[in-house]
Parts: structure tokens; sequence; C-alpha cells
């Protein structure tokens, strides 16, 4: 099947239908929908999620409704984080784990009052629901998703700022969520996981959503393609599922200790995750990474293998880059990405190579401003 073939497949986001007018770029998938990469220049894009406010689409999160009387007991024995113990109003992250511990997939489960949600990527959807569905025998459960509604995206340092001159409530907390309303639209206004700069989602109704777009660019917030958000979640050393994160992968490697709750009881794949946990750590991990070349060299690709340079020996490949992509910021150009890096090679802090470059790991979110010295960020 070719390139345009598999695009003719993927649905579109309700966003595309209302900018179709005013833009001319070609669609391009992103998690399971078609939507635009650009929207402007892309470093134009990049610096309004890093310094200002950008409003985004997000028509490719699908949510589900988890009901009936088993709900919380049954939901919790499918995903590794808190369930039964969310407080009200807020979300958890969560992978989704076969028997043999192997992720499946990731997600957030959401509680408001006595009701639960999944939030998944579309391109998750099939899959996913193929799983959980292969999981309710005996169980009071149904899955029904929540067709008619959709979600736009406000990130930035300046985004509390666009919600309080539109009225809508600023949260305190990532991982928090109400509901609202903007110029009589009933919203959801949820804070999700912040890394380097504030996350918002605003969910309405589908119908809804080109008014919703229009008030936040009117309210300031620069609009961005998937490509700027892409750049950002690689920033912020977020692992994707299905790009960083495979289904061959074990939990503890992905190193997103935000998705593992050690208290919560049984649940699918939970023997692998306490064996891990008590008898001995995995011999490789995810890792947030910065890389340093000439400027004048292509960024390397997915897959390049790292090397860690022996003192008289031939260089050792200790693990490969699965996600690459470069900012400037006045002027200043520096370059990030993810991989999956082996436990040996993070012993004290050994230079890691790949040709024509050399990359370092990264213990915190890199600072982002046109002063900064990177030096200040080694470990």
């Amino acid at each position: 099947m070719t390139e345009l073939e598999v695009s003719q497949h993927i649905p579109e986001t309700a966003l595309v239908e209302h900018l179709a007018a005013s833009v001319s770029a070609p669609l391009a998938p992103c998690l399971g929908a078609m939507t635009y990469p650009h929207l402007d220049a892309p470093a134009a894009e990049t610096e309004a999620l890093l310094t200002g406010a950008a409003v985004h689409d997000l028509g490719w999160l699908r949510r589900i409704a988890v009901r009936g009387e088993d709900r919380f007991r049954w939901l919790s024995g499918m995903v590794t984080n808190a369930v039964e113990t969310l407080p009200d109003n807020t979300g958890a992250y969560n992978l989704v784990l076969n028997a043999q511990g192997r992720i499946q997939g990731d997600g957030y489960v959401w509680r408001s009052g006595d009701n639960l949600e999944l939030e998944i990527t579309a391109e998750q959807y099939d899959p996913l629901m193929a799983h959980f569905d292969r999981f309710i025998i005996m169980d009071d459960v149904e899955l029904v998703p929540l067709i008619g509604q959709s979600a736009l995206g406000l990130t930035g340092p300046l985004a509390n700022q666009i919600l309080a001159k539109l009225g809508l409530p600023v949260l305190a907390d990532s991982l928090t969520t109400v509901e609202a309303t903007l110029n009589e639209t009933p919203l959801r206004l949820v804070r999700s996981h912040d890394a380097l700069v504030p996350h918002y989602q605003l969910w309405v109704a589908t119908s809804r959503i080109s008014a919703l777009w229009q008030a936040l660019v009117a309210a300031g917030a620069t609009p961005v393609g998937s490509a700027a958000l892409e750049t950002l979640r690689i920033v912020e050393g977020t692992p994707a599922y299905g790009i960083d994160i495979q289904s061959r992968d074990l939990a503890q490697e992905t190193a997103q200790t935000r998705a593992l709750n050690f208290t919560k009881g049984c649940y699918l794949g939970q023997e692998i995750v306490e064996r891990v946990r008590s008898r001995g750590q995995v011999h490789r991990h995810l890792r947030a990474l910065e890389l340093t070349q000439d400027s004048s060299s292509e960024l390397p690709a997915t897959g390049t293998e790292l090397h860690l340079a022996a003192s008289g020996t031939e260089a050792k490949p200790v693990g490969a880059l699965t996600s690459v992509a470069a900012v400037q910021l006045a002027g200043l150009q520096r370059i990030f990405a993810i991989g999956m890096i082996r436990a040996e090679a993070e012993v004290g802090n050994k230079p890691l190579t790949y040709p024509g470059g050399t990359a370092r790991i990264l213990t915190t979110v890199p600072k982002l401003t046109p002063a900064l010295n990177a030096a200040e960020e080694t470990q």
C-alpha cells in the first residue's frame, strides 16, 4: 500500500475542515489522524511553544468512558497506575501490559466523581480496544467511545494568561481537570502532563471546534502544527508509544516511573514489573539526550547507533536514537534526542559518540533561554 493509500484510510481531525479554506499546506498523519504539520515557519511555531502560548490540534485524542458496576476494579487490573485511589477531577499516566509484562500501549485514566475515562491516541484505539475486550469476561464493564467531541491544545509558558483573558479557570497542578464555559459553550479543561511548559487540553463538541479556535487565536495564542509539537515532545524528553516505546519493551525500560504504582494491587503484567523492581534493574533505559555536532551537518537519523568510546579498544555500541529534533532560538541551535541506552553507558558519565557528533544524557529538562550556556546542564 502506498503512502497516499495509507493516508486515505486515516481520518482527518475536526480542525482540518475549519482551516481548509485558509491553509494550503499539505496534511500529514499524526498519531492516527490527518492534520497540518505546519501552519507557519517551523522556527516561529517552536518558539511560540517554548516562549509564548500556542494553540494547536489535538484531534487525534480519543476518550472512552468506562462504565458498569465493576469498572473501578476491572480498569485497575488492566493498567499500571492508580485507578481506585485517584482523587476527584484528576488523572494518571498509565502503561498497558500483557501477561509477559510487555507494553501494549499507553494513555491516561481520568476520574470525575464516579465517572472513569480512558484517553488514548487514535493510532492505538483499535488494538487497545481489542486488547481490553479480551479481558471483559464475567465483569459488569462497558467501554463507550465518547463520540462527537474533540480537543484543541493550548501550550506554552503564557498559556495561563490566555485562559485568564478568556475568563477560563487556570489550573495550578498538572493532571487535573474542571468543567467550564466559554461564550455559553460547555467545555472540559484539562491540564495534562507538564515537563518544560504548561500543557492544556480544551474539549468541546466537535461542532464548536471552529469557534474555540477563533477565540484562542483572538486572545493571542499562536497557531502551530503537529511538527512543532513533536519537536517540543523531544525537547521535553517525553517518549511516545510506537516511536520510542515499543511493544517488546518492559515498563522499567521506559524510565517512566510516573506510570507505575507499586501499592495498588494486582494488574495484568504486574508480576514482571514487581520482579524487575525486587530482583534487579533492567539493562537499558530510554533517556533524554543533547547532541553536539557541526552546525552544517544533517541531523542523525532515528536508529543511529550510539557508541561508548573505550581507551585502546574499538568503540562499543551501547544504544540507538529513537527521536531527534533541532531547536533554533535567538540564533542558537541545540539538538535534542531520545534514545534507548544500555545501563553500562550511564556509569561515570562517559562520552557517547555517533558518526559526526557526541551525545550526553540529560538528568533534568533543559532550560531554553537565549543566554543559557549548555554546559550548565551537564551531569
